[in-house]
């Protein structure tokens, strides 16, 4: 199916499903979507699924007596739109490069510490201690990939069978847009899913399978909020982006270059990427201070190499 005129009620409430499901946004952030992929709608005469670049340079004229932040918003909105079109193959093109771009920070993600992240894996060990369910191995499978590789929930509950193999440390994922990545996989990961493969049926075609198909985006989204609730975490603020948020800062708290991050998330732009750093501005000024080439010299011999080379 490819988005047509009069589609857009339809392919909205796709989008919103998805980010209820994925991303784990809340009623009212889900409300404020609608609202703005609504009035756009409107704005485009029913046609915003089909959208051309044109259509949309029109639209931000549209919005330039309003408030930046309001533009910043709509623009978001209709970008995450535009994206998911294109990753679920509803369009064969992202046309929101053509959305206008004001000067307004960007939000910056919700993110678990180490401890939740470590009350969430003591929850799953505790489950299998009194319970190595087929269902409790799938648990454990899926939170050590999210966690520990930084997966998109689409991207792990259509994993093939047999994608991941017990001798090969990473994998060859195909993500949005098309583009391939690879993908590390650890070894606790690795053991994870090897536990949880040794229950399922030799043939089928997914990893994680679910009636005739895969693991919905939606059921993994109650699994971890679930999952999270049993911890003692409140529910509201886990979701499989939140996992996959916390694999790329604690990467970068424990000295992951920002370039090998981009790759592993599978980001286009390293701008993207570099959204992390909010969190690690202070290790980042000590790692300066105690690796720089002259961080332990005094000041007079750092000036006198100034001098020197001068």
């Amino acid at each position: 199916m490819i988005a047509s005129r009069g589609d857009d009620p339809a392919l909205i409430d796709r989008f919103l499903e998805m980010m209820a499901a994925e991303a784990g946004a809340a009623k009212n952030t889900l409300a404020a979507y609608r609202r703005d992929l609504a009035g756009a709608s409107e704005l485009l005469g029913g046609t915003l699924g089909c959208a051309t670049s044109g259509a949309l340079v029109q639209l931000g004229e549209h919005w330039l007596p309003l408030a930046s932040s309001s533009v910043a918003r709509k623009a978001s909105a209709l970008r995450r739109f535009f994206a998911f079109l294109a990753e679920e193959g509803l369009r064969a093109d992202d046309p929101s490069d053509a959305l206008p771009r004001p000067g307004v920070a960007r939000t910056l993600p919700r993110i678990l510490d180490h401890a939740d992240v470590d009350r969430l894996f003591a929850e799953i060990a505790r489950r299998l201690e009194i319970d190595g369910s087929p269902a409790n191995l799938r648990l454990s499978a899926l939170v050590e990939l999210l966690y520990g590789s930084g997966l998109r929930a689409t991207e792990l509950v259509s994993l093939p069978r047999n994608l991941i193999r017990h001798d090969q440390p990473f994998l060859i994922l195909r993500g949005k847009g098309g583009r391939e990545r690879l993908v590390p996989i650890s070894d606790r990961a690795r053991a994870a899913v090897a536990s949880y493969a040794a229950t399922l049926p030799r043939e089928g075609a997914w990893l994680f399978p679910s009636g005739k198909a895969h693991l919905s985006r939606v059921r993994l989204f109650q699994l971890l909020r679930a999952l999270a609730a049993d911890a003692g975490i409140n529910p509201e603020r886990v979701s499989p982006h939140v996992l996959r948020h916390a694999f790329a800062t604690h990467l970068l708290e424990g000295g992951a270059d920002l370039r090998a991050l981009q790759t592993m998330l599978g980001h286009a732009d390293i701008a993207t990427t570099q959204i992390y750093t909010h969190v690690d501005g202070r290790r980042l000024v000590e790692l300066v201070n105690q690796r720089h080439p002259l961080a332990d010299a005094p000041l007079s011999a750092r000036v006198d190499a100034g001098r020197d080379h001068s």
